[in-house]
């Protein structure tokens, strides 16, 4: 009777689910895939973080500076002030139309052109830029009449200059047509008017002896 009962006595089954931790967790038996091992954080650095900055000129007018904005590489967020002079004189319509139109090229001389014309514009409200050209033109007058009489002074200093070389060279030639006698020349001077004091003597002489 008691084999029979074993014989039918149901067994109970025990089941573990994927997400149950493993029966046995603290023995060092432990297979390697229930726990993953650490990673070290100084070999796989984080990535920085990227920080996008809008533009001055997006800046100023308030509004989203985005990825290919035309004003963007000519008015950096480092330097407002540029933007803000143009902005001032030009207005920020103007300065979008003019670019638009221009090429790629050209653009950089363009806002350049448009800084310093509203920098002048600030200085002399009147005349802006052309009175800033006026002034470099009355200098540039100014400079060429100086170099002017310069150039005249230093003519009249060549030319005083050669009238005093051609002075020396003519006093130079009459120094060296002066007749130069040589010695024996004089030698010969001497010996006629040697030979003609005896003859006048002998002459003389021969009066008194006839006498």
């Amino acid at each position: 009777m008691v084999f029979s009962d074993r014989i039918t006595t149901p067994t109970q089954t025990i089941t573990v689910s994927p997400t149950s931790p493993p029966y046995f967790s603290s023995s060092p038996l432990s297979t390697p895939s229930s726990s993953p091992p650490p990673r070290d954080s100084s070999l796989c650095p984080p990535p920085p973080a990227v920080i996008l900055s809008p533009c001055a000129a997006c800046k100023i007018l308030r509004r989203r500076c985005v990825e290919k904005c035309i004003l963007a590489p000519y008015f950096p967020p480092t330097d407002p002030l540029r933007f803000t002079t143009v902005h001032r004189v030009l207005g920020a319509s103007n300065i979008i139309k003019l670019l638009q139109e221009l090429p790629e090229s050209q653009r950089a001389d363009a806002v350049s052109s448009m800084v310093y014309e509203a920098n002048a514009r600030i200085r002399d409200p009147v005349y802006g830029c052309a009175g800033a050209i006026c002034h470099l033109q009355k200098q540039v007058s100014e400079l060429q009449a100086e170099l002017a009489k310069t150039q005249a002074e230093l003519l009249t200093m060549q030319c005083q200059q050669n009238n005093l070389m051609a002075l020396f060279c003519m006093e130079a030639s009459q120094i060296s047509q002066e007749p130069i006698f040589p010695q024996h020349q004089e030698d010969e001077q001497e010996q006629v008017l040697y030979d003609n004091a005896i003859f006048s003597l002998d002459d003389a002489n021969w009066e008194t002896l006839w006498a």
